[in-house]
């Protein structure tokens, strides 16, 4: 029996063998595809052709199907299209235009055999040789086969010549000297009889009215009867949309086009054409009353289909209108909503658009409110679009819409509950932001950042690590509006903070320090203060005996006596009350005088900071070592210097003064109020004469690439999310605070105090509390609200939203806003032309406005063919020609190559245009000298000035084209 390797050298295996035996591969296919390559290399490098060209069509198959290099076989696909045979011929072509691009070294070798096929009699292998070439024409390429493809857009064979209408778009954007040889045919192909002819030149047109519309004014005539006579749906859709890039640049087009594209809308059953006249009309002629109305019945026809993908047409086309137009929006309100719960997820995407499109200041609050329901109840991917969308829609122009940002600060600390949630850096971003821009919003913004911090559970998601870090720096940042900066500390420190990756975990334990200050320094400030109390308390005494003596020694003796009791000595500020009557807007000096430490409640508040930091001394993360290093070496400060008996005794004043102005200095230092910074701050830093900044840094790759970062989840990523959770109504984000904590939060920090008693401060109150053997779960909120119930909400919601102009009455005003002079949104930098689309252009602008009738030298046309064309042109386009050439005759550029019809173009262009044409050429040089100086500047300076335009570059002057008559 022969070898397995021997049987394939005598039997090559086909294409339908490979396919076949992959098939039947299911754990060994690398193993197989491996063994056909080595059969493919052995096979391809062969002399017949017939066993090459089946080795390429099976490395063709393995590339496309299994992305397998096959750069190396170029050279054997230039063989296969050598063959006469088609077959073989087909087979390479494919395999050319599959693997060849601008870098292949080989492809130069092509030139001359895809001349050869385009010159064939048979027209397939003109097709093959067209197709590749619009696949893989280069400069070069474009370059040298201009001259065949010019010659086959007049053949007979409609089946070539609209492949070779169609390659030209790649000719001129290869090649933009291409335009002056062949957009002359190209127009006059718009003429054809055969609509396979038509719709090829319109896609081309199509295509390059997209990039730079402007130079393809002139043809809008031609463009206007093929969308009034034309009867081809696709060939009027690729017409619409030329127009859509036409018709703003020149009103009285749009104003002629208009009322042909609302009879077709009117008129056409097919939707395609429909949905077609309706994206026109929204986007550029949305000045047209009757027409943007009739579009939206039309959108409202799309809505109320049952086939989804229409329905999502529909909502997408009604998305461009919103802008301009929302009482489209409000009409349709009703459908718009209830696809929030349709089953296609583009669908609710895009009406989740429009919804947010609605919002206003007066329906912010309960628009959001019903979203966030409906997000409770959604998939995780559009649970976190929905959140998306109300995030990015409130922030716009720095929170213009949002009133009261107590409600908002509020929203967002439920966003965070929410289960699926995963927007922790917006959140975070806007926590932040808010506490810079809005001071009136601080004390609601901590209430906020306790929460949060508080729950131990949080601890355990890591997408609301971000939004924890945003906490903890709020509620360090302004410590001084908290009700109870020892709280904060606990939650600071608590043992769970474990589980935050490193970068979190810094902030923690900064915003621990900063509490820690301004703990120390009020206890220094109220110390200072008792003092001075008890000094005039004395001299007072000494002058007379009074019943104000005895009540002002009575609250000092009582401090005196009583030790530190965590709970008794917050009740004064926890009662709403005594803090500024119950609406949490606090000033630091009224907090000062409700905070009261003794020496006991801050020498134990030193112990707990000390006995969460030691350990991280050593830490991995230096970060987290420093922080705990400056920590700790304070607290020896605050320990050694203020509160030790023994030099409090001795009355070592001069020590306890130095460390006391060490604790102010440093109290002063993060009192420093931080504002937000300019996107465009950078900019104006002016960068050193000598430091040379490379603009890629691609390179660092290579440098840092074997740095490892942190990781973020170093832990275990189980869903925190199992078990009951309490529920929160939404209906209240809006009301004032309530100053009682929840009682939520306050039962999950007693049960965190009981299970963890070593790292709080003891406490004299009696609670009956159950020990929990774990931690429990987060305070996720959940909903009773119905679909239906939301859907009507946001009906209902929606009503009263543009009825009136005016702003609404609000019961309370909204806040300051920080906004900073230059702006607060990014710059916007206009894209620059690419330097072959400006060629193009002018190229375009060349042959339709100057009248550029250059004959390349390639053309095969007779002059008889010549004088048609030039005919056909005139009466075509229905443009004056002569009156173009007479006010542009200037800025023409002959065609170098053919300097014997410059001249005899110049020498006819007559006596009376050269007068006027040489008049404003002149008229800014010599005004005072007369018509026999302006006579005699002509004379002089006119071969000097067709010299200078012979040599002048082929691109020219963007120039207002000249509008037809039949738009006047």
């Amino acid at each position: 029996m022969a070898s397995p390797s021997l049987m394939d050298t005598l039997f090559q295996r086909s294409l339908d063998d490979i396919i076949k035996g992959l098939r039947h591969q299911q754990s060994t296919e690398s193993t197989f595809i491996s063994k056909v390559i080595e059969e493919i290399r052995r096979e391809i490098k062969t002399t017949d052709l017939q066993t090459k060209s089946t080795a390429l069509q099976k490395l063709t198959y393995l590339n496309s199907i299994h992305s397998i290099d096959m750069s190396w076989a170029s050279f054997h696909a230039i063989e296969c299209i050598s063959s006469p045979t088609f077959a073989h011929k087909k087979i390479g072509y494919l395999a050319i235009s599959q693997s060849f691009n601008e870098s292949t070294p080989v492809i130069l070798l092509i030139t001359n055999q895809l001349r050869k096929d385009l010159n064939s009699g048979n027209e397939f292998e003109v097709s093959l040789a067209l197709d590749c070439l619009s696949r893989i024409g280069t400069v070069d390429l474009c370059r040298d086969l201009t001259s065949e493809v010019f010659t086959l857009m007049s053949t007979s064979k409609v089946f070539v010549r609209k492949k070779a209408v169609s390659v030209v778009l790649r000719l001129f954007e290869k090649y933009p000297d291409a335009v002056r040889v062949c957009f002359k045919r190209l127009v006059e192909s718009l003429e054809s009889s055969d609509s396979q002819i038509v719709s090829a030149v319109v896609g081309v047109f199509c295509e390059l009215a997209s990039k730079e519309p402007r130079s393809y004014l002139p043809l809008a005539p031609e463009f206007y009867r093929i969308l009034v006579d034309s009867r081809n749906n696709w060939v009027l859709i690729k017409v619409l949309k030329i127009f859509a890039n036409l018709a703003p640049l020149e009103p009285r087009l749009a104003k002629r086009v208009v009322e042909p594209i609302c009879d077709h809308m009117r008129k056409t059953g097919a939707k395609s054409m429909v949905f077609e006249c309706i994206r026109t009309v929204v986007t550029s002629f949305t000045e047209y009353e009757s027409a943007v109305k009739l579009a939206a019945v039309k959108i409202r026809e799309f809505l109320l289909e049952d086939d989804p993908n229409l329905k999502y047409l529909g909502l997408h086309v009604l998305s461009i209108m919103a802008p301009k137009n929302l009482w489209a929006v409000l009409e349709n309100k009703d459908v718009v909503i209830q696809s929030l719960s349709d089953e296609d997820p583009n669908i609710k995407l895009k009406s989740l658009c429009l919804v947010m499109a609605m919002v206003s200041e007066s329906n912010v609050v309960e628009i959001c409110r019903v979203l966030v329901n409906y997000a409770l109840k959604s998939d995780p991917e559009f649970c976190n679009e929905i959140l998306g969308s109300i995030l990015s829609t409130c922030c716009q122009n720095v929170y213009e819409i949002i009133i009261d940002f107590d409600w908002y600060v509020s929203l967002l600390g439920e966003m965070s509950r929410i289960p699926h949630c995963q927007k922790g850096e917006e959140i975070e971003n806007q926590l932040i932001d808010i506490g810079m821009r809005v001071k009136d919003v601080r004390p609601e913004l901590v209430r906020v950042g306790r929460h949060l911090l508080i729950d131990p559970a949080l601890l355990g998601n890591p997408f609301l690590h971000r939004i924890l870090s945003a906490a903890a720096w709020v509620c360090g940042e302004y410590v001084e509006f908290s009700r109870n900066p020892v709280e904060l500390m606990e939650a600071l420190l608590q043992p769970r903070t474990g589980l935050l990756p490193s970068s979190i975990r810094t902030v923690y334990m900064q915003s621990a320090f900063k509490v820690l200050i301004f703990c120390v320094c009020s206890y220094l400030v109220q110390k200072e203060d008792m003092t001075s109390e008890v000094s005039d308390l004395a001299s007072k005494r000494e002058c007379s005996e009074s019943s104000d003596l005895a009540s002002a020694k009575a609250p000092v003796e009582r401090d005196q006596d009583e030790g530190f009791n965590p709970r008794n000595s917050n009740q004064s500020y926890e009662d709403p009350s005594v803090v500024n009557g119950g609406h949490g807007q606090l000033s630091t000096s009224a907090l000062m005088e409700e905070k009261s430490f003794t020496h006991e409640s801050i020498f134990k508040l030193l112990n707990l900071m000390e006995l969460a930091m030691c350990p991280l001394l050593g830490s991995y993360d230096v970060e987290i070592e420093e922080r705990a290093r400056n920590a700790l070496g304070f607290i020896e400060l605050v320990k050694r210097d203020i509160l030790n008996p023994s030099l409090r005794e001795a009355n070592l004043e001069t020590e306890e003064v130095s460390a006391s102005r060490i604790v102010e200095w440093v109290h002063d230092a993060f009192s420093e109020e931080l504002g937000p910074v300019s996107i465009t701050a950078q900019e104006r830093v002016l960068i050193p004469d000598e430091l040379v900044l490379k603009e890629n840094l691609a390179d660092l790759e290579a440098i840092c690439g074997n740095v490892e970062l942190p990781s973020s989840c170093s832990f275990s990523l189980r869903s925190p999310y199992y078990g009951e959770s309490a529920g929160i109504s939404f209906s209240n984000l809006q009301d004032e605070e309530d100053p009682e904590p929840s009682t939520e939060a306050t039962s999950l920090l007693t049960e965190h105090r009981k299970l963890h008693e070593l790292y709080y401060l003891p406490s004299e109150k009696n609670e009956t509390i159950t020990i929990a053997n774990d931690y429990p779960p987060a305070n996720y909120p959940s909903s009773g609200i119905n679909t239906n119930d939301d859907t009507q909400d946001l009906v209902t919601l929606t009503n009263q939203s543009l009825v009136s102009k005016r702003k609404p009455n609000h019961a309370k005003p909204r806040p300051v806003v920080v906004k900073l002079d230059e702006g607060d949104a990014a710059p916007v930098t206009a894209k620059k032309p690419e330097v072959k689309d400006d060629l193009l252009s002018g190229a375009i602008r060349d042959i339709l406005l100057l009248g550029n009738e250059a004959k390349p030298a390639s053309s095969q046309s007779n002059p008889s063919d010549k004088s048609s064309i030039k005919k056909k042109g005139k009466e075509k386009l229905n443009v004056d020609l002569s009156d173009s050439k007479e006010d542009l005759a200037v800025r023409e550029q002959p065609n170098p190559e053919n300097p014997s019809s410059r001249r005899s173009k110049h020498r006819g262009h007559g006596k009376e245009k050269s007068k006027k044409s040489q008049g404003k050429k002149d008229g800014d040089g010599s005004e005072d000298g007369g018509e026999k100086e302006k006579q005699k500047s002509r004379n002089r300076n006119g071969k000097h000035k067709t010299r200078q335009r012979a040599d002048a570059p082929l691109n020219v002057v963007a120039q207002t084209p000249p509008i037809p008559d039949f738009l006047l």
